[in-house]
């Protein structure tokens, strides 16, 4: 397990205010690595989107963007510790905020949605979100000497994502922005269609190690570049929100998985399920 430090940094609260994201460097350990990689190595290579693997749904919004292996949490223990990985979950908690209100009734946070993300050459994700839709439930937010910030993501490498790679790509700043960008239309995510965020002036490639994760706000614009070498990028997001949300798509946790996890996780991962459960 990570031993880096969990406590948010003046530098890092500066770096998210102002970029919209940081990068959290060694935060999942080899051993976690090694074996969340062989969970996702056993499972079948034939399987289409919208089929499933026990718990675990195929998922893609085409076929150019890869495929996600949603609810990876599903999938064993590896991916049940990174609900709430020392590495980032108290900062995870500072950027969505809520501590003291009536945000945090069911617990201190929801994790919305989960998933393993495995791309291919050629494959990428086009570009979306930005500040200036005003989207509540991905919104950044700083009122009142607190950041509320409606949706922050964990995006995992578990793998080394360089140049040619197909690394996410963000464009600093653009979670407080107030026009689109003049290049959006021409890059924007569209289902069926191969884009990427290569060539949109101000957007920068993150390169990442296997173990490091980057932490951004939802409204920040972002995609990918298209992967040109060999072989696979392998990610994993993990999304959270305030306890009060709702998931995403139609996925809920399995009995069989809140049956296993701690109390803590249990309301990460269904905070109104576990607001109703009687006292222990």
């Amino acid at each position: 397990m990570s031993t880096i430090s969990n406590k948010v940094t003046p530098l890092e609260e500066y770096l998210f205010d102002l970029n919209g994201y940081i990068i959290l460097r060694n935060v999942i350990d080899a051993h976690q690595l090694a074996s969340a990689n062989a969970i996702v190595d056993s499972c079948p290579k034939d399987l289409k989107t919208g089929e499933w693997w026990g718990n675990v749904q195929v998922q893609s919004y085409s076929e150019t963007d890869g495929i996600n292996l949603q609810q990876i949490y599903e999938a064993g223990k590896p991916f049940e510790e990174l609900i709430d990985q020392p590495g980032w979950i108290e900062k995870v908690k500072h950027f969505v905020g809520g501590e003291g209100t009536f945000d945090w009734l069911h617990g201190p946070l929801f994790l919305d949605e989960n998933f393993f993300s495995i791309r291919g050459p050629g494959q990428a994700i086009g570009l979306h979100s930005g500040g200036e839709t005003g989207t509540k439930r991905t919104q950044f937010r700083y009122h009142n000497g607190h950041f509320q910030c409606g949706q922050i993501n964990i995006l995992m490498a578990f793998n080394d994502i360089g140049p040619g790679d197909g690394a996410t790509m963000v464009i600093p700043g653009s979670h407080k922005a107030n026009f689109p960008h003049p290049s959006f239309e021409e890059h924007k995510m569209k289902h069926g269609e191969t884009k990427s965020v290569e060539g949109v002036e101000g957007a920068i490639e993150v390169y990442l190690n296997a173990g490091d994760a980057i932490l951004f706000v939802d409204a920040i614009s972002h995609g990918s570049a298209a992967r040109v070498n060999d072989g696979e990028r392998r990610i994993c997001v993990y999304r959270y929100g305030p306890s009060w949300g709702y998931f995403r798509h139609g996925y809920r946790p399995s009995e069989a998985l809140l049956d296993r996890l701690a109390p803590e996780k249990r309301k990460m991962v269904h905070p109104h399920e576990a607001a109703l459960l009687p006292p222990q």
